[in-house]
Parts: structure tokens; C-alpha cells; sequence
């Protein structure tokens, strides 16, 4: 092994233990892939590899990944679309025969019997620390969550609820709803919540909310894989200690401020509300 396969938008490198994928960066490959930029796939992580045709003359070699191995898909659960599919390589249909070679190479080293795994065996991506929600700023540091509320989006319950801050530590995992979706979210789930958390995701000020081009999936999707990982790495839930509200991000406060500015135009704030909040924002720098 040791060999490279080229296809469209990926190319992938097969060493004695794993899949090197890299994906490329041009204008016709999904945002998503040019956010993972490359992910190694060790063989333990894989169940499969078949060998497909595909659409207008080209060929799919797609590896299975096993069941709770790779924290993204665990986060997708099968809602990728398959173009964006990282475990496919799309190629001209005259590499058939090369694409079966590493096909049944590959086959060889994976052990069919082994089922889901018990720990994720794919590190999880370097995706962005943070992206704007419909309803919010989301936000992740590798141990809290981080949610601001937008002045405009936000509902009640969330403004009443205030900004949150969830430690990895107090969460089972996430819900992630594609942005492509009619309901599309993202909503932390907590290990103890004091009460049952709302059905609805704009409710619940554990969940941000999707659409208008708000959480897309290269975004949304690998944030959302990060905080897996991290809970599956915090182990049993501790106690929860006291902290110092972060520092403000400078562009979130003046972001929240323009929302304040449009809330006031559109005569929704008078002009003591408006000072008066926009006060309280430029206090938190």
C-alpha cells in the first residue's frame, strides 16, 4: 500500500494501517469537504468497501465506516447528502478496474465481524469554533458551549433563559438537524437538565436554530462533531465550579448592536431602549 487513487474532488492514500483522504479546494467541491481539508481513516474504523457505478459514466468507491467510529457521522446520522458524502470517491469509469484493486486490497486488511465501535476511532475535525445560528452565535472552546442570543430570531423563552454557557461536562451528546431540513438545529443534550427539555428547538435555549442560510452544513456539521468528541472524552459528569463570564468577542457586540440598530429603525425600541442596550453591550468589552 502506500499508493495514491485520484478521483473527483478527493484523492485518497492508502497506508499500512489507514486512508489518507485529502479533498480538493476547487469551486465545484462541497463547502464541507474543503472544511475537512484531509482526514485519516485508520482501517478499524471501516466495516466495508464496495464499488459502485455512478452517474454519467464515472464509478464509487465508498468505504463503510463502522458505527460510532468517526464522531462526524455519528453527528450526521445519515443525513448527508451523498455528494457530500467524505467516505466516497467519485472516479472516470476507465479507473474501474485500478478502483477494484485497492478495493479488494483494502478489504483484506478489515475485519468483517467487528461491530459498532466503543470509542471514536477517526479524530474528530478542526472545524470552525464558531458560526451564526438563525437565533444565535454558537460558539466552542473544547470544553463549553457557548450560546448568544440575537436580538432578532431569539424567541422569549430563549431571551428569559438568558446567553448560555454549557459545559462539555454536563451534556450526553448532540442533535443535529441539517440546515437543508424543514426544522433544522442544532440542540445540545444534557446529562441532568432540571426539567425536560422543549420539544421545539426555538424553545429550548439549549439549541440554535437553522435556515436562511444561517448553520450550513460545512459549518455547523463539523462544530457539532467537535462537541461529540469532546463529550465522549470528558467521561463521567463533575461538579461544576464557579467561572468568570468570558471576555465579549468585539465583533459578536457590535453584530448584536446593528440587530439593535435595525430593532430601532424598524421602531420596535425606543430611544431610551436603544441607548440603554446599546450601553450594556459596549460594557462587555
Amino acid at each position: 500500500m502506500g499508493d495514491v487513487l485520484a478521483g473527483f474532488q478527493a484523492a485518497w492514500e492508502f497506508d499500512s494501517d489507514s486512508v489518507l483522504i485529502r479533498f480538493e479546494r476547487g469551486i465545484r467541491t462541497p463547502k464541507l469537504f474543503q472544511t475537512l481539508g484531509e482526514r485519516r481513516i485508520p482501517h478499524e474504523a471501516l466495516a466495508a468497501v464496495t464499488l459502485t457505478p455512478g452517474k454519467r459514466g464515472t464509478v464509487v468507491l465508498h468505504a463503510v465506516p463502522r458505527p460510532g467510529a468517526d464522531p462526524l457521522m455519528e453527528a450526521a446520522a445519515g443525513q448527508l447528502k451523498e455528494p457530500c458524502d467524505p467516505y466516497r470517491l467519485v472516479l472516470p469509469a476507465e479507473r474501474e478496474t485500478l478502483a477494484e484493486y485497492y478495493a479488494d486490497e483494502l478489504r483484506a486488511l478489515l475485519t468483517p465481524t467487528a461491530g459498532p465501535a466503543d470509542q471514536y476511532l477517526v479524530a474528530p475535525p478542526e472545524g470552525p469554533a464558531q458560526f451564526k445560528a438563525y437565533d444565535g452565535k454558537a460558539s466552542f472552546d473544547g470544553k463549553t458551549v457557548f450560546f448568544r442570543w440575537f436580538w432578532t430570531g431569539a424567541s422569549s423563552a430563549k431571551w428569559k433563559a438568558g446567553d448560555q454557557a454549557i459545559p462539555v461536562s454536563e451534556l450526553t451528546g448532540v442533535e443535529w438537524r441539517s440546515p437543508d431540513a424543514f426544522d433544522g438545529h442544532l440542540r445540545l443534550l444534557r446529562r441532568a437538565p432540571a426539567q425536560p427539555q422543549p420539544a421545539q428547538a426555538d424553545q429550548d435555549p439549549a439549541a440554535v436554530l437553522f435556515g436562511l442560510g444561517y448553520g450550513p452544513v460545512h459549518d455547523s456539521l463539523p462544530f457539532a462533531a467537535s462537541i461529540l468528541a469532546a463529550v465522549r472524552d470528558a467521561g463521567p459528569p463533575v461538579a461544576v465550579e464557579a467561572r468568570t463570564a468570558p471576555r465579549r468577542d468585539p465583533a459578536d457586540i457590535a453584530d448584536r448592536i446593528r440587530h439593535l440598530g435595525d430593532l430601532h429603525q424598524a421602531g420596535l425600541l425606543t430611544d431610551g431602549e436603544f441607548t440603554t442596550k446599546k450601553a450594556e453591550l459596549l460594557a462587555e468589552l
